[in-house]
């Protein structure tokens, strides 16, 4: 018997429960494209449906033992992925329950995918013209040339000066027709030919090649002591706290120039592409072109050509948000997570990973080093520090000991006893004149985008709700319009009530209302607005902060865009509207979230040589949240969260893993949820029985896109054999009769 290549394939689109290695043959004309990483069509199904594919590995077996489909055709000459991502995709396939093509998808950029047969994205390419003749001979030949070509000689001139341009700028620069410039090539004088080029995103910087910034000697002491635990290899994962102002970048700017001179690449996470910008122009200004950035404001032919020059190993420095963590460093040497407390750096859709485990599996498998680096660490990353899981080093003052802000809490019910109803306090409208008149910048944050948070009727109470969704719809005053900001529905705004004819009323405040207001207060002020109403078009981020900075607009308003990493020499007020806003969430994060947000957006005042102040408006001005955020205290917020955390089993005490069930119709998605339930209770009963299963109970936003959403949530201590079982559940109750039309999914750790 012959020996023949059987390939083992991820397909895609396929749900979580079919999941699996698929066998194919691979047929004689195939074999040397046969390779791990190389992506295939095949046919899938009964119906042989032409599938993409991936190989994950290839062995050879004696034929006719078995019948296998076979391959249809390759799609990659070369291998798109290399051994080391499709242990990654196999990884998070076990730790996020999704598939292993979801995985795969999250890796590779857009520009990298088939759409109808054909990669979304192709190479750039420009003709480029090389004069191919000695340069003394081309002189005389253009010299010959003068009076009967003189644009030829023109360009054989040129040439013979740089040798080798674009054909666009030769024809810019010396006038001559492409008739000219053929006739040239013809004789065997120039040759042209294409070159493939990299589409690269616009970074202005002022300086290249500037000196790194000078360390002050707590900057110096935690450095020293960061490097040489990696040098020692001790360091695996390291927790740096530093409040907001004391110069992290700094430390990160040198421990990345030291990975380079030992040869090694480095990937910088941050939690927003508003601060990619400024922290790319900062890298970019010390580093150069060895600096690749990627994120989702980048064009596709962008973010593709970023890719290939990491692979290449023309970019060694990576600065990047979520999706960064897996850009294809070569000889990775360190992962730095800014903002590590952030809710961004997890993934809500599959693959719902975190970007923290991605990164710790990145780096124990290259033997790199892993910095988390914070002003409000998140609780779990604290208490692990303090047990000794992670390294813990501290930047506690402010570069050069610059104050932190003086913090104010205002009362919000006082100011409404005293007929003040609107969203700037007195207090606040004061700081705001004095700072107007000295010509500083203030910064105001509230978390909430749109002019208003929803519409009433005073008569009947109807609300203006999603038809789709279980929220109500946020008035944007820009186009008189009702929207759903989690489906995207929207209609015209009618002041008449639906149900009674009443004029209707428009409560709580919105980005675009307190831009109004401020507009009412301050007309002959200008005020930006940076929120994603605002900044979503290309570029829209470096515009508003350019304008911000440039032009010393005295106010900017925003979301959480303007909460961390921006640094503004010239902003001496923060104001926080409506302090409260994420505090009765139900989330058991809401505190951190909280306490994060007030105390980041707080430090971006003061950052530099002017003293800087806040005022944090609220409705509890008693609330301890709040209070330690005024105060800039993590240790006593850290202390308090952490005790109630171990008092209700929850992370990092616990491990969140939940199922959660989706479906048209309710009562249908809520049955299904029990039997997951009951299933739970049957299995991990036996395995664990410290573990704790709660539900099915609804999701806070109960509908969206007209699907009810349940969940089982089980806390459990962390042993491993738990997510194989919920795996196994999900996967057998998945392709069960009885759960047709519901959508199953498993998280770890979720948000809401």
């Amino acid at each position: 018997m012959s020996i023949e290549l059987v390939a083992k394939i991820a397909v895609s689109g396929i749900p979580y429960a079919l999941d699996k290695p698929y066998d194919y043959l691979v047929p004689a004309e195939f074999t040397k494209l046969a390779v791990p990483g190389a992506r295939v069509i095949v046919p899938f199904s009964r119906s042989n449906r032409r599938t993409e594919g991936l190989i994950l590995s290839v062995s050879s077996e004696l034929s006719k033992q078995r019948k296998l489909k076979s391959i249809i055709e390759f799609l990659d000459s070369e291998p798109i992925m290399q051994n080391e991502q499709l242990k990654l995709a196999l990884w998070m396939r076990s730790r996020f329950f999704c598939t292993v093509y979801d995985a795969i998808k999250a890796m590779i950029p857009a520009g990298l995918w088939y759409k109808s047969g054909k990669l979304s994205i192709r190479d750039k390419t420009i003709k480029m013209v090389e004069l191919i003749i000695p340069a003394e001979d081309a002189m005389v030949l253009a010299d010959t040339k003068r009076r009967t070509a003189p644009s030829q000689a023109k360009v054989l001139s040129t040439l013979c000066s740089v040798g080798y341009v674009s054909l666009n700028e030769l024809k810019e620069f010396t006038g001559a027709g492409m008739q000219g410039i053929k006739a040239l090539e013809r004789s065997a004088y120039i040759s042209i030919a294409e070159e493939i080029v990299f589409r690269r995103p616009q970074i202005n910087v002022l300086s290249e090649n500037a000196p790194l910034p000078e360390l002050s000697f707590d900057q110096l002491s935690v450095f020293e002591s960061i490097w040489n635990n990696i040098t020692d290899e001790k360091l695996k994962i390291g927790l740096l706290f530093g409040v907001t102002g004391s110069g992290k970048t700094a430390v990160y700017l040198h421990l990345i120039e030291k990975m380079l001179k030992a040869g090694k690449s480095s990937i910088l996470l941050l939690p927003e592409i508003s601060l990619t910008p400024q922290m790319v122009q900062t890298f970019y200004s010390h580093f150069g072109d060895i600096v690749a950035i990627l994120h989702s404001s980048l064009s596709a032919g962008e973010r593709y050509d970023e890719w290939k020059r990491i692979g290449s190993g023309l970019a060694r420095i990576v600065i990047g948000t979520r999706s960064a963590v897996f850009a294809p460093a070569s000889n990775l040497g360190l992962i730095i997570i800014d903002e590590e407390q952030e809710d961004t750096y997890k993934s809500e859709n599959a693959p719902r990973y975190h970007a923290r485990d991605v990164a710790n599996y990145r780096c124990a498998q290259s033997n790199a080093a892993l910095l988390l680096g914070s002003a409000t660490p998140s609780v779990e990353s604290r208490y692990f520090a303090e047990i000794g899981r992670y390294m813990y080093f501290a930047l506690p003052e402010r570069y050069n000991c610059t104050p932190l802000p003086e913090v104010r809490i205002v009362d919000m019910k006082s100011e409404l006893r005293r007929g003040n109803g609107s969203p700037i306090s007195r207090e606040l409208y004061e700081e705001l004149c004095k700072n107007i008149k000295a010509n500083e910048q203030s910064i105001l944050f509230l978390n909430r985008r749109g002019a208003s948070k929803t519409v009433v009727c005073p008569q009947c109470g109807f609300v203006q709700s999603c038809p789709s969704c279980s929220v109500s719809l946020t008035y944007h005053s820009y186009g008189n319009k009702l929207m759903c900001h989690y489906c995207g529905y929207s209609h015209r705004h009618n002041s008449k009530c639906p149900e009674c004819g009443g004029e209707t009323l428009q409560i709580g405040v919105g980005t675009q209302r307190l831009e109004e207001e401020l507009k009412s207060l301050f007309p002959d002020i200008e005020v930006l607005r940076m929120d994603t109403d605002t900044v979503g078009y290309k570029g829209g981020h470096e515009s508003v902060i350019s304008n911000f900075i440039d032009n010393k607009v005295p106010i900017l308003i925003g979301t959480q865009m303007v909460a961390k990493g921006l640094n503004f020499e010239n902003v001496t007020l923060v104001g926080v509207i409506d302090a409260d806003q994420g505090l009765y969430s139900g989330n058991y994060r809401a505190s951190e979230k909280t306490f994060s947000l007030i105390t980041q957006v707080v430090g971006r005042s003061g950052r530099f040589e002017k003293v800087g102040r806040a005022i944090i408006q609220t409705f509890s001005p008693e609330n301890e949240t709040i209070n330690q955020a005024a105060g800039q205290d993590y240790e006593a917020f850290y202390s308090s969260e952490i005790e109630l955390r171990r008092l209700l089993d929850l992370p990092p005490y616990k491990e969140l893993i939940t199922i959660t069930c989706t479906g048209v119709n309710e009562e249908h998605v809520y049955k299904s949820a029990c039997t997951i339930r009951d299933a739970l209770n049957a299995n991990i009963a036996q395995e664990d029985k410290t573990c704790r299963i709660l539900g099915p109970a609804p999701l806070p936003i109960f509908k969206v896109s007209n699907r009810f959403r349940y969940r089982i949530t089980i806390c459990q201590g962390g042993k491993s054999n738990i997510k194989n079982l919920v795996s196994g559940i999900i996967t057998e109750l998945s392709n069960d009769k009885d759960f047709k039309g519901i959508q199953i999914f498993g998280d770890i750790n979720p948000l809401d």
